[in-house]
């Protein structure tokens, strides 16, 4: 079968088939312009029919200074309106426009009007009760009640719940203070002279004696009551006394006693004297740092001891109060070396206290019974037991005479207020202290009596600081974490607290800078 080439024509508009075509209108001018004044006929009907179409299509095409004309125009109408009461002429008073009418509820609701009696014996309602006659009370008379009761709450009736008192504005009230503020010239930030309680701003410094570390277990740390001379001594024998820089805490001197470990050290009242006593005889030594003269007192007259370990300096100065065993205290003078009287107590004595003005001392007894004697008259004038002690182990008074420490063997240290410990033979404690987990042993007030600084040597970390005024611990002492206090035997504050160093089984006497204390 043969190829056939088919040619496709181009088609063209002469081959598509006849449509029906309309002509499009002719324009009539009449016509447009009769429809021109018929559109605008409509629109002047709808601006004269609802002004908000006018407003609208004045604010989209111009004229918009007479639209808030027009809108402030109505406003002060509508104030002016309500302002006035039904009857007047519209005319207001200067007091009538310091007072702010009540306006009316736009619709009110007729259940409100009834008297539907309240069912006062519910809980939340008890406490308006006045008698048993009031089992039910009126709506009205239930807000009534409850206005008189917080009236009587609150004093009299707050000004915010008078309607007829004009509040300031909240501009002019902002204006006010600033004009008072800029009345007056001075440092508006200023540091309080109290001690605030939940965190002790402090700084770790270098160890008080670094420049001479102990190589046995540190017994006694302890500031000098004026210079800036801080003490440590220690199981190996010796006494130290260090310059305080918080820097390099330079040594100044330091003597050995030979084969007398040292159990405790203290400065003298005057702080020219050092006396040391050691664990396993009586004899003891006074070091004069004046002279750079060291003397031991073998013997003391009247004094029939086996060992002298613990002693307190008496407030008044020249005299220390020994503690001996089976309950005795011995007054002892300097001067002489003897003893001048003797007191005792029930049971074995574990520590003792001085008043602020050294006219009382307060002794804890290992039985958990405090007693209180009087030093000019060696009479004891009250005697209490300390709450929830089973064997005492500390007891520590505050320089201001406010407050009492005593600490027990479960760790508990509770915190009495001194008067009540004077007068009261059932003295409450202000607090009980139960940070500490192991026995109380060393109690320390600072100069201001803000801080009482508790600590165990049974166990390492064991040291809180106790903010008095609020009776509550720093929370930020020891660090955690951080392994800093170890078991401490000795606590003390510098005289105006800038400083506070304690002394552990390390040979160490770590010393933290208290910054809320400008002084030494």
């Amino acid at each position: 079968m043969e190829d056939v080439n088919v040619i496709k024509l181009p088609v063209t508009e002469e081959r598509l088939p006849a449509k029906k075509r309309t002509r499009p209108p002719k324009f009539d001018p009449r016509e447009e312009d009769q429809e021109r004044q018929t559109n605008v006929k409509r629109l002047a009907g709808l601006g004269e029919t609802d002004e908000s179409v006018k407003l609208l299509e004045e604010l989209l095409f111009g004229a918009e200074d007479e639209l808030v004309d027009r809108l402030v125009e109505q406003e002060e109408e509508q104030t002016g309106a309500s302002l006035v009461e039904d009857g007047d002429d519209g005319s207001c008073d200067s007091e009538d426009q310091d007072q702010v009418q009540t306006r009316e509820p736009i619709w009110v609701d007729e259940d409100d009007e009834l008297e539907e009696e309240v069912d006062m014996k519910h809980r939340y309602r008890r406490d308006l009760i006045r008698g048993e006659a009031e089992s039910t009370m009126t709506n009205q008379r239930l807000q009534e009640r409850m206005r008189q009761q917080f009236q009587k709450a609150m004093g009299g009736a707050p000004s915010w719940a008078d309607g007829n008192v004009k509040k300031k504005n909240a501009d002019e009230e902002e204006d006010e203070d600033d004009e008072e503020l800029l009345r007056r010239t001075g440092n508006f930030v200023a540091s309080s002279d109290r001690l605030p309680s939940g965190v002790l701003r402090m700084k770790k410094c270098l160890h008080a004696n670094s420049s001479r570390p102990s190589e046995e277990r540190l017994t006694t740390v302890q500031f000098h009551p004026s210079a800036q001379v801080v003490m440590t001594a220690g199981l190996d024998q010796s006494v130290s006394l260090f310059q305080v820089d918080g820097k390099t805490n330079p040594k100044i001197q330091s003597i050995h006693l030979e084969r007398f470990p040292v159990h405790r050290a203290q400065f003298s009242r005057d702080g020219d004297t050092v006396i040391a006593t050691s664990l396993k005889n009586k004899m003891f030594y006074l070091y004069d740092m004046m002279e750079g003269r060291v003397t031991p007192v073998h013997t003391v007259r009247g004094l029939n001891e086996a060992r002298v370990k613990e002693f307190s300096v008496c407030p008044e100065g020249g005299a220390l109060l020994l503690t001996g065993t089976n309950g005795y205290l011995h007054l002892l003078t300097l001067k002489t070396k003897e003893v001048v009287r003797s007191m005792k107590i029930n049971g074995d004595v574990i520590g003792v206290a001085f008043s602020h003005d050294g006219s009382k001392v307060f002794v804890n007894s290992e039985d958990g019974e405090v007693y209180v004697w009087d030093m000019r008259s060696s009479r004891c004038v009250n005697r209490f037991t300390d709450e929830g002690c089973v064997k005492g182990t500390s007891i520590a008074s505050s320089p201001n005479g406010q407050y009492l420490a005593c600490g027990s063997q479960s760790g508990v240290v509770n915190v009495y207020s001194q008067e009540a410990c004077l007068n009261s033979a059932n003295p409450k404690p202000l607090k009980a202290v139960m940070n500490l987990l192991t026995s109380a042993t060393s109690l320390t007030f600072n100069h201001s009596s803000e801080i009482l600084a508790i600590a165990s040597r049974a166990e390492d970390e064991a040291v809180r600081l106790v903010h008095l005024p609020s009776l509550t611990v720093f929370s930020n002492f020891p660090v955690s974490k951080r392994k800093i206090v170890y078991r401490t035997s000795c606590l003390d504050f510098s005289p105006h607290s800038g400083f506070f160093s304690l002394a552990n089984n390390k040979g160490h006497a770590p010393l933290f800078r208290l910054l809320h204390y400008k002084d030494f």
